[in-house]
């Protein structure tokens, strides 16, 4: 694979392993793997068979394993119910931060929620470190009740529910790549579509899948494993990105030439551009109106694009050089509604950030540059976002 489209994880710095305790819990845990995948998904277990999927094993390294089974340690409040959605949030909070974000923690294997106030609300730490590691992306449902999760270098995709704090789903075998029935290869992105069906970029495999969480079946899958060229929806070029739109489309990000095409889900393309001045695209969104595209750039210094993708126009751009302000390998870059300034995961910064839209001042930020953590106020390579439209938490944190 050229060097451009690599995965994220050749961009971080060997981790230390977190000790020999940690090492012989996991490799304890290989032998249960199929009986707990089996027990994250809502479908009844089925008797094992005797030939497994073709695959190959990967071996699990310090820096896949992070941090460990941690936790902020933080006692949290009730959860408040749900009382908004995206296209009628809850009230914001105002600048610099309109809504509480739940941040993907990657090296710290844990999703975490933090508020505007910097207050941490919710967290889910790893369950178990064989099924659930190096988490890197997140994004809610639609009706905010579970978070779709991705982990590239653990070969498998979640659904996790927001109010019970469990794994519900998986789909994908932990440590091992492939391309065959039930195997994914470096699966990046995940979303829970609005029929109820889960949508992930398969990177290193060169297609997107659309697969129904209730009997594991493929029903779509754009792209052909070993035909990596932009040809969509028949071939994608190493696609990182596959993010739905209000009305169903789904906008593709391929990490070659930096492609991005929106394409309905009955796999018609409307439209297909390459993102101006960007090297390594990460996870294009539409913005808040659907009219333009954001997309950030996973690269040092790191850029942030906002673009007419009818004339490739760039509207709006953010790239520093050096210094504290400069991005290095941002991997999700999203328009916040209510103030339009821009919400960055700066991954190798270890911290999330908003942009102010006129200054291009940073004015909000979680994680401290260059300093590893999971306390409060610190991350360990963070590398996925939403935005928790969904429940009113400046009002539970009141009472």
């Amino acid at each position: 694979m050229p060097t451009q489209i690599a995965s994220h994880a050749r961009f971080t710095a060997t981790r230390r392993a977190t000790g020999a305790g940690l090492a012989a819990f996991t490799i304890a845990l290989a032998g249960t793997m199929l009986t707990l995948a089996a027990r994250a998904s809502p479908v009844a277990p089925q008797p094992e068979k005797a030939v497994k999927p073709a695959g190959v094993e990967v071996q699990v390294t310090a820096e896949m394993t992070g941090a460990g089974m941690v936790s902020s340690g933080v006692k949290l409040p009730a959860i408040p119910p749900v009382t908004g959605d995206r296209r009628n949030p809850v009230p914001s909070w105002g600048k610099p931060l309109p809504y509480p974000i739940v941040i993907a923690d990657r090296r710290n294997n844990r999703l975490l929620e933090v508020a505007p106030d910097k207050r941490i609300v919710w967290e889910f730490p790893s369950p178990n470190l064989k099924i659930y590691r190096g988490n890197e992306d997140v994004n809610f449902s639609v009706d905010g009740k579970q978070l779709a999760v991705s982990e590239e270098d653990n070969f498998d995709v979640h659904l996790v529910d927001y109010e019970k704090r469990t794994l519900t789903w998986t789909y994908g075998i932990p440590d091992t790549r492939g391309s065959g029935e039930g195997l994914l290869n470096y699966p990046d992105d995940a979303h829970l579509l609005a029929d109820g069906k889960f949508i992930t970029a398969d990177i290193r495999n060169c297609r997107v899948l659309i697969i129904d969480p209730q009997d594991n079946k493929v029903l779509t899958q754009w792209g052909t494993p070993g035909k990596c060229r932009h040809h969509p929806p028949h071939e994608l070029a190493h696609p990182n990105g596959a993010t739905p739109m209000d009305n169903g489309d789904i906008l593709i990000t391929e990490i070659k030439d930096a492609w991005i095409s929106r394409v309905t889900r009955a796999g018609q393309v409307l439209w297909s551009v390459k993102a101006p001045n960007i090297r390594y695209p990460s996870d294009a969104f539409p913005t808040v109106d659907g009219k333009q595209v954001i997309v950030a750039d996973f690269w040092r210094p790191g850029r942030v694009v906002i673009f007419d993708p009818a004339t490739r126009k760039v509207t709006w751009e953010y790239f520093v050089k050096d210094g504290d302000k400069m991005l290095d390998h941002c991997s999700i870059a999203r328009e916040l509604p209510d103030t339009g300034d821009i919400l960055v995961v700066d991954d190798l910064n270890d911290r999330v950030i908003v942009i102010d839209r006129k200054t291009k001042e940073i004015i909000w930020q979680y994680g401290e540059k260059g300093k590893k953590g999971f306390t409060p106020g610190l991350l360990n390579y963070p590398d996925g976002v939403d935005l928790d439209v969904f429940r009113d938490w400046k009002a539970a944190l009141r009472k």
